[in-house]
């Protein structure tokens, strides 16, 4: 079964007539196919009008990072959501980072009970954005059920990830942390060849509720340099886990995504 989203929550105050949801976003769960491990590849397809955009789970200064809610899901053991190359947008003096047209967010499904099918239910929170952002809801459901067949969109969604660090050629990433009055103060140096003509870091660590400032970059021939902020929930300096930091370089056409950040020795 596939099936396209039905609309919760969708209207906001624009210029001129209000624009329903579907106007702008239109989703559904892709059930794609049963793994040799017993997992499930299935996928999350947006389909956005022109012009518009939503965001990656990093959004930048003025997006809405996407949120998932699996609770409602029968025989789920785990789900992993993977993140296609994002782009980064300019406007108004503003970062932001997402996907526009068309975006398929994989999604591996683990079974509780392997022998049994999988009805995943998604309550899905995001924000699409043009001149505006406009909150949306979208609930999903579909049965992942028999082996299913390999989907030529999820493949390409998987096939389109940022490089890992080896096989960017990373030669060795060290981060400096430093507390501040409300969080801390991250300084990334990286060792790398160029990803492209204008490079853009992300520090993405494992709580998604640590607020993340735009990350200010330099560049000294192989030597790549971010220095960004991080707020907790609590305002106050926090322990951050340097092993599930995610420093991620993003250039046109190219990602490359680090896993760990160790303290210079």
């Amino acid at each position: 079964m596939k099936a396209v989203a039905l609309i919760l929550i969708a209207l906001l105050s624009l210029p001129g007539p209000a624009r329903a949801q579907t106007d702008m976003l239109r989703a559904e769960l892709l059930p794609g196919w049963r793994m040799p491990d017993g997992t499930r590849m299935a996928a999350l397809r947006l389909t956005l009008a022109p012009e518009w955009k939503t965001y990656w789970r990093r959004p930048g200064d003025a997006g809405i990072p996407p949120e998932f809610d699996w609770s409602g899901s029968e025989n789920l053991g785990a789900v992993r959501v993977h993140w296609p190359r994002p782009e980064v947008f300019h406007l108004n003096g503003m970062q932001t980072i997402g996907y526009r047209r068309e975006v398929v967010l994989p999604i591996e499904v683990t079974p509780r009970d392997p022998a049994r099918p999988v009805v995943l239910r998604a309550q899905v929170d995001l924000g699409v954005c043009h001149d505006i952002c406009v909150p949306a809801a979208l609930s999903l459901a579909a049965e992942l059920a028999g082996p299913g067949a390999p989907d030529p969109a999820i493949r390409a969604a998987l096939a389109d990830r940022p490089d890992t660090a080896a096989e960017a050629g990373v030669r060795g990433v060290t981060c400096q942390v430093d507390p501040i009055a409300d969080g801390l103060r991250v300084t990334a140096t990286i060792d790398m060849a160029a990803a492209g003509r204008e490079e853009t870091v992300v520090l993405d660590p494992d709580d998604p509720d640590i607020w993340v400032a735009e990350a200010q970059t330099d560049r000294q021939g192989t030597r790549l340099t971010a220095v960004a902020e991080m707020v907790a929930p609590s305002g106050q300096p926090f322990a951050l886990d340097r092993g599930a930091l995610l420093v991620v370089v993003l250039a046109e056409g190219r990602a490359v995504e680090i896993e760990g950040c160790p303290a210079a020795r």
